[in-house]
């Protein structure tokens, strides 16, 4: 189905297999197991001599078709769905290296990211070098022998810088190096890594896939040799995406086209308003043409996304000022949403990396973080003017 129609055509029908009850509606199975005709057929399912469900830790019909569909917007082969974001990231991990092995990541990945490449997986002897995200010779300078994995996040969270998924893909395949792309800010309606190169695709399901905040969940992306390993993974740890969360989010990707192309127009026109106003230092967007990766951002994305950072003239006190003043911005670290939130990156999102590690990603005590949504625009604006005008 995947090269026959267009991605808005792909989110709204792709993977859905109906019942014997021909629902017109993903249908949604709340079950923990399922019944087989027969000793030997439960044995040849649990085997894998025959496909069909086994048991809803790694199996489940809802979770397939939003499997199938997420993969057929990104052009991939299969995906494995998670319980969350993170989760997904530690399957990937976890399922492809081991004791020894090397990863080279970017130092503006989000906070949980770092935290979980920085400290935990160095406990099982997977090691990490945060380097540049914009700096190609810096990737390239940190490649060891036992390097397995490029992994980045572009746009990053919250600065927005863009990565240059080609050219790292170019220097990681040199070497044999896999190269993993968090795709969570673009979505593969403003971005596909995978026709640029990349090995694998990663998600969190949580932000715009559902876009409404409801639910948690998580993917990985690419080619079936790739996700295999992941599965297996998934199969024994159990990092499992719930049926009614792989629901909610089917129906959040049937408007996801919609739905980003709106919070992309709305991020970049606040974007603007921010970069004028008075008690504003710095607005990080990839569609304002002052964003150092601009043209970059033009030829990788579609937009500039729906993501927009900057930061007040001040540091903290400040920064709460205009957090504590506003009235209709929702005061939350998610994003994704169709309502807009407002977070400090600091002391919320990257408030449990250390220091340095917030210098090293340009994270100052002065920027605040808006994950754009579908109000009017010019409420938006009022309800910061509200708390910059304090400044």
């Amino acid at each position: 189905m995947a090269d026959k129609y267009q991605l808005e055509t792909l989110a709204v029908r792709a993977g859905q297999e109906r019942s014997q009850f021909n629902e017109h509606s993903e249908a949604l199975y709340l079950t923990s197991s399922y019944v087989f005709k027969s000793a030997a057929q439960a044995a040849a399912r649990f085997s894998g001599e025959e496909e069909g469900n086994v048991y809803s830790r790694f199996t489940n019909p809802t979770v397939a078709v939003f499997q199938e569909r997420l993969a057929a917007l990104e052009g991939a082969e299969a995906s494995v769905a998670t319980a969350s974001g993170m989760s997904a990231i530690l399957s990937l991990v976890m399922a492809l290296c081991s004791a020894g092995d090397h990863i080279v990541a970017s130092t503006g990945l989000f906070g949980a990211t770092q935290q979980l490449l920085g400290n935990i997986m160095t406990r099982f002897g997977v090691h990490t070098t945060f380097v540049s995200q914009t700096n190609v010779a810096s990737w390239e300078a940190a490649i060891r022998p036992e390097t397995k994995l490029f992994f980045l996040e572009t746009p990053s969270n919250p600065l927005t810088e863009i990565a240059d998924i080609s050219a790292l893909v170019a220097v990681a395949h040199a070497r044999g190096i896999l190269v993993a792309v968090d795709n969570c800010f673009c979505t593969p309606i403003l971005q596909r890594p995978l026709d640029l190169g990349a090995d694998l695709v990663v998600h969190s399901a949580t932000k715009f896939l559902d876009g409404q905040g409801r639910v948690l969940g998580g993917a990985v992306v690419g080619p079936r040799k790739l996700t295999d390993e992941v599965f297996k993974f998934l199969r024994t740890a159990g990092p499992t995406l719930s049926a009614f969360n792989a629901w909610v989010m089917l129906k959040g990707l049937e408007t996801l086209k919609i739905r980003l192309e709106a919070q992309s127009a709305n991020a970049l026109e606040l974007a603007r308003w921010l970069e004028a106003h008075p008690q504003v230092a710095r607005v990080y967007y990839p569609g304002l043409e002052s964003h150092p990766q601009f043209e970059l951002a033009r030829r990788q994305q579609k937009s500039g996304g729906a993501i927009v950072a900057f930061e007040v003239k001040g540091a903290r006190a400040e920064a709460w000022k205009v957090i504590d003043s506003c009235r209709l911005l929702s005061i939350t670290a998610n994003l994704g949403d169709t309502k807009t939130t407002l977070t400090h990156p600091s002391s919320t999102t990257h408030g449990r990396i250390t220091p340095e590690q917030r210098a090293a990603a340009g994270i100052t005590e002065g920027l605040l973080r808006v994950a754009v949504g579908l109000e009017a625009v010019v409420d938006l604006q009022n309800d910061l003017d509200a708390g910059l005008a304090l400044i």
